[in-house]
């Protein structure tokens, strides 16, 4: 339901497909690990949860059992979580299985990090792979007090003209009602309209809802822009996302010079 099964199943033996693009970026080709390869899935998540839980242990065994049954060469195994004893690891258990029968089990390192010890899937009998790489950035740009930012954006739009616009922070513009610290995550309908309109927000980029929803309920208030500001925890981890309007997400010390300069003045 959440698209997680082809993206991985893409991954891994996806066929060439050119002209690809996001939005208008990034265009180039677009293909699997092994394109020319059988391909079969074996579904062991599920949407929604039951009791807060996506993927049992039993389902993931199961699929397993399923694949060695079916006399597959490799195994993708794009799913896992916080590390565990071996004897308790559901993947490390079954890979152990289809290892013992010949079969090369190639799983995610998941998506946590960069910190130490955030890497999972990490039986030795298992390869374990980071979620991916790029070389190329989507870098969009902010200009405040003779101060030029970049940071990470795929807006298809943008404020080219020369007209400077007032910046504001959405606590100081939440709306009637609503808490400060839901405007500080930009949540649906916790911004004025009134004090938002014609103005870029910034907005904390943790908390209450996604990054792109985030640029919705701008937007919905009459914002022409937005910069998400990550907090001390989110470092420099930005991240490009293609926003319903003119935005882009920077750093955490970027954000700081940004932050000081809007309370210097009015």
């Amino acid at each position: 339901d959440v698209g997680h099964g082809s993206h991985t199943l893409a991954t891994a033996g996806g066929s060439q497909v050119n002209g690809a693009a996001a939005f208008g970026y990034g265009n180039g080709t677009a293909r699997g690990g092994s394109p020319r390869a059988r391909v079969a899935a074996y579904r062991v998540c599920f949407n929604p949860p039951v009791n807060d839980v996506e993927c049992f242990d039993a389902d993931i065994l199961a699929a397993f059992e399923a694949a060695i049954a079916d006399g597959v060469h490799v195994i993708t195994a794009s799913v896992g979580g916080e590390q565990r004893d071996f004897f308790e690891d559901t993947v490390a258990i079954g890979s152990l299985h289809a290892t013992k029968a010949g079969i090369t089990v190639v799983c995610s390192a998941t998506n946590n990090g960069p910190d130490f010890g955030t890497v999972s899937n990490l039986a030795p009998w298992v390869i374990t792979v980071a979620a991916s790489t790029t070389d190329r950035a989507f870098p969009g740009y902010l200009v405040f007090n003779r101060t030029r930012v970049e940071g990470q954006s795929l807006s298809e739009a943008s404020l080219r003209t020369k007209s400077f616009y007032p910046l504001i922070i959405a606590t100081d513009a939440v709306a009637p009602g609503r808490k400060v610290e839901d405007a500080q995550v930009c949540m649906l309908d916790s911004l004025d309209a009134a004090k938002v309109t014609g103005k870029i927000v910034v907005c904390c980029v943790r908390g209450g809802v996604r990054r792109m929803e985030k640029g919705e309920a701008v937007r919905r208030a009459g914002g022409v822009g937005m910069v998400l500001v990550n907090d001390e925890e989110g470092g420099s981890n930005v991240i490009a996302d293609a926003h319903v309007l003119p935005a882009l997400h920077i750093n955490y010390t970027d954000g700081l010079a940004l932050l000081a300069y809007i309370k210097s003045t009015p």
